[in-house]
């Protein structure tokens, strides 16, 4: 009896990002979120629904980092970190001078305490806008 053959594999086109920088030209519009899942799609192998579940999970990441008793810093190597930053609150004053009419006193409402989010960018991306 003949050994069936198997047919033979399709060697995939790897197109990615970490083999080889490429060179694109700048983006005149800003792009929609369809655009950026298309896009992605096309120079990677990736269907726009894996784009889309990856930056879905991005975002759940993100959160958990985020959350009140987390870490509260994410980093996205080379690109930017998020941070989470605890502002005090701050008491009410009163016959503060007025910054805006030299002369006037005015009394400042007192604020509660907040959690800011930074974002502060890291090397690649301050290299992008050079």
């Amino acid at each position: 009896m003949a050994a069936r053959k198997t047919p033979a594999k399709k060697k995939l086109n790897k197109k990615t990002a970490a083999s080889k920088p490429h060179k694109a030209p700048a983006v005149q519009k800003k792009f929609t979120k369809t655009e950026i899942l298309s896009t992605i799609s096309e120079n990677t192998s990736l269907s726009k629904k894996d784009v889309n579940a990856v930056l879905d999970e991005l975002g759940i990441v993100i959160e958990r980092h985020l959350k009140k008793r987390a870490v509260g810093e994410f980093t996205l190597p080379g690109l930017l970190k998020i941070k989470s930053v605890n502002r005090p609150a701050r008491p009410a004053r009163k016959n503060v001078p007025n910054p805006f009419k030299p002369g006037e006193v005015m009394d400042v409402a007192r604020k509660p305490a907040t959690t800011r989010v930074k974002v502060l960018p890291l090397k690649k991306l301050k290299e992008f806008a050079l």
